[in-house]
C-alpha cells in the first residue's frame, strides 16, 4: 500500500476530550510528527480546565508546508472528540466541509452524517489491554484518515514520548490506529 503524501498552506486540528485522555500529549506528539519527522512547520498549543482530570481539555494542532502566521486554530478543518461534551462545545469550530472524527462509544450524537466514528477508547483496551493509549489510537487514526503524516513518522514520535517499559503498547495501539484510520477512510468498516 501506498501512502498518500499531503501538501497543506494551512491545516488546523483539534483534538478534544476531557482531562486525563492523553490529548494534550497527543497534539504534542502529532506536532513533533509533522515538525521532527515530516519536514512540516507546525505549532502546538493547548487548553484544559481547572480540574486535572475530568474538566475540558484541548489541544491544536496547525501545519503547513510554508510560514505559519498565527500560531492558533481558527477555522478547524479536523476535530477530534473523545466525549459528547467536547463534540457539543467545539463542533461549531469546524469549518464547512472539515473532517469530524468522534469515538463511537463516547459521542453517541454525532451532529453531521459525515463523521468518521470509531472505537478509539475500546480498541485500546480490548487491543492493546488498557484505555491509557486511546490518545494514540486516535491520533494514529487522524494520521491514518487524512495522509497528513506517514505512519512512520507517528511511530517514530509515539515511540520517541512513550514511557520506559510502555514501547510495545505504544507501538500497537499506533499500528492499530493507523490501519483503523486508513480502512475507514477507504470506506472499510472497522
Amino acid at each position: 500500500m501506498t501512502e498518500k503524501k499531503q501538501t497543506f498552506d494551512r491545516y488546523e486540528i483539534r483534538l478534544s476530550g476531557s482531562g486525563g485522555q492523553g490529548l494534550v500529549l497527543g497534539g504534542v506528539i502529532l506536532a513533533e510528527a509533522l515538525g521532527v519527522y515530516e519536514g512540516k512547520n507546525v505549532t502546538q498549543t493547548q487548553s484544559y480546565g481547572p480540574e486535572a482530570r475530568g474538566g475540558a481539555s484541548r489541544s491544536d494542532v496547525v501545519v503547513s508546508d510554508g510560514e505559519i502566521y498565527y500560531p492558533k486554530a481558527t477555522e478547524l478543518d479536523l476535530l477530534l472528540c473523545l466525549t459528547q461534551e467536547s463534540c457539543d462545545q467545539y463542533y461549531p469550530s469546524l469549518k464547512e466541509g472539515g473532517l469530524l472524527v468522534v469515538d463511537s462509544d463516547k459521542v453517541r450524537q454525532v451532529p453531521s452524517p459525515k463523521a468518521f466514528s470509531l472505537p478509539f477508547i475500546r480498541i485500546a483496551r480490548e487491543k492493546v489491554g488498557t484505555p491509557v493509549v486511546a490518545n494514540v489510537v486516535s491520533i494514529s487514526a487522524v494520521a491514518g484518515i487524512t495522509g497528513i503524516c506517514s505512519k512512520d513518522s507517528i511511530l517514530k514520535a509515539v515511540l520517541a514520548r512513550a514511557p520506559r517499559g510502555t514501547e510495545e503498547k505504544n507501538r500497537l495501539a499506533c499500528e492499530l490506529g493507523y490501519e483503523m484510520g486508513a480502512a475507514a477512510e477507504r470506506g472499510v468498516h472497522v
